[in-house]
């Protein structure tokens, strides 16, 4: 199986390059090394490759930024989706092409379910799902859209690695407890994109850890686990706020669980436990 990864350097496609399958040749290509927005580069790249699979982890996810920045959001992801969907077609390759629980208002209180229209309330969110759109018009039945949820890894800046460092630089946080969602380790994503394309599956799926957490229970578990493993050397009180004693340029939803029951289905299992995942990153973080 011969596979192009665009996005190559973020902490997902790093992941993916790190997790290949044995025997696999799995090409990675960096932003700087091609630019999702130019058209015909991204045509010459894969014309030249003639990978059988292209997986999208390319994405602009400055989410606050998006507010006042909307062309260079939908440039990325809408536009160089399309980009790259287009150039998939005509070599006859299979796509997977990565999105994100934001495209849910967070109005639900129940996981959104595949069948659940979405409604995004921020330019981030209408932009990843313009980008599902245009990966499902182009390649149709060799298009498989993954959403997932609030994603970090060992390798690049995320919500983790801030944590990690302003816990041990400052004597207090507050920490938005009343947004809820999962976080998704990178690594365990990059698996599950592996097992979806031996399996040849299409359409669209949600993929994310087990449980379901907020920001504040999420940043509690990074110090715990942290201070458990060596990683911090001292608590610092952490103080639970609402959304409205944090505003920021962008809306979140605040309630974007996926539900995930017919994905683990079709996989045969489920996946482990947030707070399982993240032991497992921050011991691969410390080791790096």
């Amino acid at each position: 199986m011969k596979v192009l990864i665009a996005g190559g350097g973020g902490q997902l496609g790093q992941e993916l390059v790190l997790r290949r399958p044995d025997g696999w040749q799995v090409t990675a290509f960096s932003s700087s090394e091609m630019d999702i927005r130019d058209r015909e580069a991204v045509s010459q790249v894969i014309e030249d490759l003639q990978p059988d699979l292209v997986i999208n982890g390319a994405a602009y996810t400055a989410v606050d930024r998006a507010e006042s920045e909307p062309d260079a959001a939908y440039a990325i992801n809408g536009h160089g989706v399309s980009h790259l969907a287009e150039a998939v077609k005509t070599v006859g390759a299979k796509f997977i092409h990565v999105s994100t629980d934001f495209v849910f208002d967070g109005r639900n209180f129940t996981p959104y379910r595949l069948t659940d229209r979405p409604n995004p309330v921020s330019v981030y969110g209408a932009s990843k799902l313009e980008g599902e759109r245009l990966a499902a018009a182009f390649c149709g039945s060799d298009a498989l859209i993954i959403r997932t949820s609030w994603l970090y890894g060992a390798r690049g800046q995320n919500f983790v690695t801030t944590m990690l460092k302003l816990m041990a630089e400052r004597d207090e946080l507050q920490i938005v407890a009343d947004q809820i969602g999962t976080p998704t380790w990178a690594g365990g994503l990059a698996d599950a994109i592996y097992r979806f394309a031996t399996m040849e599956m299409s359409g669209l799926q949600h993929w994310s850890d087990a449980g379901v957490a907020s920001w504040y229970d999420f940043a509690v578990a990074i110090q715990e686990e942290a201070l458990a493993i060596g990683m911090l050397d001292r608590a610092i009180p952490l103080k639970p706020i609402r959304t409205e004693e944090y505003p920021t340029p962008a809306r979140r939803p605040a309630y974007s669980v996926l539900d995930k029951s017919e994905t683990w289905r079709l996989l045969g299992d489920s996946a482990p436990h947030w707070r399982v995942n993240l032991r497992k990153m921050l011991i691969e973080l410390k080791e790096l």
